[in-house]
């Protein structure tokens, strides 16, 4: 194959891998390295942030198991209870069966089948990135012993104390009809309206006391509890004299955006010190449209500088409202039936859906004078992160987890390092999420998912326990009665399943002895997104804490979000994201990945462009014209080795970059590594090496060149691999590099070790190559062909010594000769190469002129760089806070342009004569 073209040999290495079982793990003598992959739900399709996460964890592993470590990469899938539920009952529907019309066996039924049609997508996909996951080792949150393992976790949490069931309020999914934790609630600023609605005081509340006493006020009073007090309008002076003849003479002005949860209203709050309101103490006022009287109730917690101070006070429907119902002993009404629309509780609007109940309700406010007045209004709000349905705050019986005793421990090993988290940046978050811990709602009002193991008798009365029969047994040694019983209805929230992933993969719960939880337990490596850090990633550490004692990862890589160049998240909502297959059909998926992780530190944003992509194949076909470049070579025995000053160099500098890019990878910074490999690739092997030992044209290159040539070659694809690992694989297999094993092959090939490093000569070399590019500049700012043989000189102050480098100069500089004088040559252009001086004659084929104005105006530019740096150097800010390696930046750059502007100048002087 002449181009590269990848599409025609990753699906081969790919099946060949898993032909030859690299991919799969046993515990052996080895030291383990392991990583779990974070299940992606079973409803998902592959999106550009899997295509990053699993990069990564593909990088990881690949260079473990190239260090010689037995490499575990344990793939997965998550039940998703909501959206999953959620794709089964749009199934059904197509069929035209509605859920409530089928039992809970046999909607499972059918939830299993659309498992096993549709819940493999996802794995199959991360197969084209490369992913290298024992694939035996498949794990579904809801196999047999993973469900056992959640049931066995909840009776054992339940014996300590730590699960309990009661009413709360909780964030209440009305499409899916199931509560939903915190965590996966997403705020959004959206536009809403004001409601200013009238709340008139009751009959005998709204008269004053001579009213009573049967004589009249002059007029009625009027408030309005806006910030300021309002002059009451004409209409409302009209509105309200008319009230008043009917025992009406005050009201109260409350501003909401939820106009249809007023029929729950059980009090309208004010703050007791609000003088405002003072003549409104011990009062009761009427709610509009059903005329249900509440009371007038006092507490600091009303903030009189906002709104109109005066709150509505709803227990059902708000989580503070819900508190402060239960400091006074308010009545509690919910008018909301689990789908979000409004029940016989509320009077009116039955049946009707909550937003359709908004609507209508500010028309009869308004027909029945109880509408002030509306105003468009800025505010956030909950959706459920499963089925985007707006969050209804509600109090429901559920079961909750305490997590203050989990907690603590959990944090501290984060604090101490036991766990690291990269980058540390997120340790504060984590601090703060781990000291505010609340108790987590671990029950879902779905059917898919592991069922809570609680037993109920007819008076609803309950034990937990594993089977029936257990329960029948903690009913009779309760003294409790049953003639039957009946197992809870809602099953456990799916978080509740994953956070015992590293340990329930292995069968840890069931068999905490087992060979496989103690070799691979603690895993390695946790690569997953910051967001699920708290429900997720703590959850996980907390459980492997309670249950082996032990931390269940020991480094934490916080990977950041996909995004596109305007810094919009990826999402199909957004039409913004590409189809990651199609872009692994493009460019390849070794373009793909190194695209990816170009410029993605670890917790930074990925700003992604296709043209990450499209370096990334470009990468690619140099590093397989490089290789062509190399196969097509003649090799003559009987030649003697001219290059090796270039062989010795290439060796340190190939030596000096493992040495970055192990330094890069220990400290978790995987782009840097990728960029360490890209140039010594690229620029140090491609642009220099093999340019430095190419034979001229249609001649033969000696042997030992050639030998070590391809050994270099090999070591290249050795580091290349984790990255790209099928172009690697396909040259690998090549004759170029003889014949190879079945069992062969670059995925198992032993990394490259350290060697020494000779940083004089690396440092020689650097000067050498910039020789060389000064002399390049020169041919074409004269517009000289690249043919035309040069003469060099230099003037030598370093003590490098340049004869070693005279052949290299020579070739690529395309100098015929190379000389060395102690004084300046006149008329001839001269640059500088660290502390030394050199020098191009170029006769009459300069433009003097042009000469003269080009170095003007590098004089220029440099006399501004100087003049920026020393600004720098001299603010005494700088000095005192800057890092030293800055500092020393600053200082050589200082150095570098004083000695070009005297070359320059000097240029300029010898012109001038």
């Amino acid at each position: 194959m002449s181009k590269y073209q990848p599409q025609e040999f990753e699906d081969k290495w790919y099946s060949y891998w898993l032909q030859q079982q690299f991919f799969k793990s046993v515990p052996d003598e080895r030291e383990p390295y392991t990583i779990v992959i974070p299940p992606p739900n079973v409803t998902g399709v592959l999106h550009m942030g899997h295509m990053l996460n699993n990069t990564i964890q593909d990088v990881l592993i690949r260079r473990a198991r190239m260090k010689g470590k037995n490499a575990c990469w344990v793939p997965g899938t998550d039940h998703a209870s909501i959206a999953t539920e959620a794709k089964v009952v749009a199934m059904l529907k197509e069929k035209g069966i509605n859920k409530k019309d089928i039992t809970r066996d046999e909607f499972l039924k059918y939830a299993w089948e659309w498992k096993e049609k549709y819940g493999g997508i996802i794995l199959e996909q991360l197969k084209k990135l490369g992913a290298s996951c024992d694939w035996d080792r498949t794990a579904f949150t809801m196999d047999p012993h993973m469900s056992e393992a959640v049931i066995d976790t909840f009776i054992h949490l339940y014996k300590k104390g730590w699960i309990y069931r009661g009413v709360r309020m909780v964030n209440w999914d009305p499409q899916g009809k199931t509560a939903v934790s915190d965590e996966e609630v997403n705020r959004k600023e959206v536009n809403q309206k004001l409601y200013y609605i009238k709340y008139f005081l009751s009959p005998e509340d709204g008269k004053s006391e001579s009213q009573k006493d049967g004589s009249e006020d002059e007029k009625p009073q009027v408030v309005i509890g806006d910030d300021e007090k309002q002059e009451v309008t004409a209409i409302e002076q009209e509105v309200l004299s008319d009230l008043s003849t009917s025992g009406f003479s005050d009201f109260l002005t409350i501003a909401t955006t939820r106009p249809e949860t007023i029929m729950a209203d059980s009090a309208i709050c004010i703050n007791p010190n609000d003088e405002r309101y003072t003549h409104l103490h011990g009062k009761k006022v009427l709610i509009p449209l059903i005329n249900r009287e509440i009371p007038v109730i006092l507490d600091e917690y009303v903030d009189m500088e906002f709104g109109t101070g005066c709150l509505k006070v709803t227990p059902a429907h708000d989580l503070n409202d819900y508190q402060l119902g239960q400091k006074h002993n308010l009545q509690v009404i919910d008018i909301l039936n689990d789908d979000g629309t409004l029940n016989e509780s509320a009077q009116i609007l039955v049946g009707e859906d909550r937003f359709a109940a908004r609507k209508k309700i500010a028309v009869l406010l308004e027909e029945a004078g109880s509408l002030a007045k509306t105003e468009d209004y800025k505010s956030q709000i909950g959706f459920s992160e499963r089925t985007d349905a707006i969050i209804e705050p509600k109090l429901s019986m559920q079961w909750f987890c305490k997590m203050s005793e989990m907690a603590k421990p959990a944090l501290d090993v984060v604090l101490n390092g036991e766990v690291k988290l990269i980058p540390e940046k997120f340790i504060n978050t984590y601090r703060h999420w781990m000291e505010n811990v609340k108790d987590w709602n671990i029950s879902r009002q779905l059917w898919w998912g592991q069922r809570i193991p609680a037993w109920y008798n007819e008076k609803n009365e309950w034990v937990v326990a594993k089977t029936e029969d257990e329960a029948k047994y903690e009913f009779e040694k309760a003294g409790l009665t049953f003639t039957t019983l009946r197992q809870e209805d809602d099953v456990v929230d799916t978080w509740f399943s994953s956070w015992l992933w590293p340990i329930s993969v292995f069968n840890g719960i069931a068999e905490p002895d087992n060979e496989e939880i103690k070799y691979y337990y603690p895993t390695n490596d946790l690569v997953t997104a910051p967001e699920i850090l708290f429900f997720w990633v703590a959850r996980m550490i907390m459980a492997g804490l309670e249950w082996r004692q032990e931390i269940p990862f020991r480094n934490v890589y916080l990977t950041g979000i996909v995004r596109d160049k305007l810094g919009r998240k990826m999402s199909k909502s957004l039409g913004n994201s590409p189809d990651p297959l199609d872009l692994i059909e493009k460019y390849g998926a070794d373009g793909v990945r190194i695209g990816m992780l170009r410029s993605s530190p670890a917790g930074n944003d990925l700003m992604f462009d296709e043209e990450h992509c499209k370096w990334g194949s470009s990468f690619g076909n140099k590093i397989w014209n490089a290789f062509l470049l190399v196969k097509g070579w003649e090799v003559d025995n009987s030649l003697e080795c001219p290059n090796n000053i270039a062989i010795e160099w290439f060796k340190s500098r190939f030596n000096q970059a493992l040495v970055e890019i192990e330094d890069n990878f220990g400290q978790y910074r995987l782009s840097e590594a990728l960029m360490s490999t890209y140039k010594l690739v690229w620029d140090d092997f491609c642009a220099w090496y093999l340019e430095m030992i190419k034979p001229a044209y249609q001649k033969p290159i000696d042997r030992h060149t050639y030998n070590v040539t391809i050994s270099y070659f090999e070591d290249i694809l050795k580091l290349l691999h984790p990255f790209m690992p099928f172009i690697t694989e396909e040259l690998w297999h090549d004759k170029l590099f003889g014949e190879r094993g079945e069992k062969d092959c670059c995925i198992v090939a032993q990394m490259p070790a350290n060697g020494e490093v000779n940083t004089q000569l690396i440092s020689d070399m650097d000067v050498v190559i910039s020789i060389i590019g000064q002399v390049r500049n020169v041919r074409s700012k004269n517009q000289l062909s690249p043919k035309e043989s040069l003469q060099l000189s230099g003037k030598i102050n370093s003590g490098i010594d340049y004869k070693r480098y005279t052949g290299v100069i020579q070739k690529l500089a395309n100098v015929s000769a190379f000389s060395f004088v102690d004084a300046k040559v006149d008329g001839a252009v001269a640059f500088m190469a660290y502390t030394d001086e050199f020098f191009v004659p170029l006769a009459l084929n300069i433009d003097i002129e042009a000469e003269k104005d080009r170095l003007e105006k590098e004089k220029e530019r440099l006399s501004r760089l100087l003049n920026k740096v020393n600004g720098m150097l001299g603010n005494e800010r700088f000095m005192q806070n800057a890092k030293p390696d800055l500092i020393q930046n600053e200082q050589q750059k200082k150095a570098d342009a004083e000695a070009k502007l005297a070359v320059v100048e000097a240029s300029l002087a010898a012109l001038a004569n």
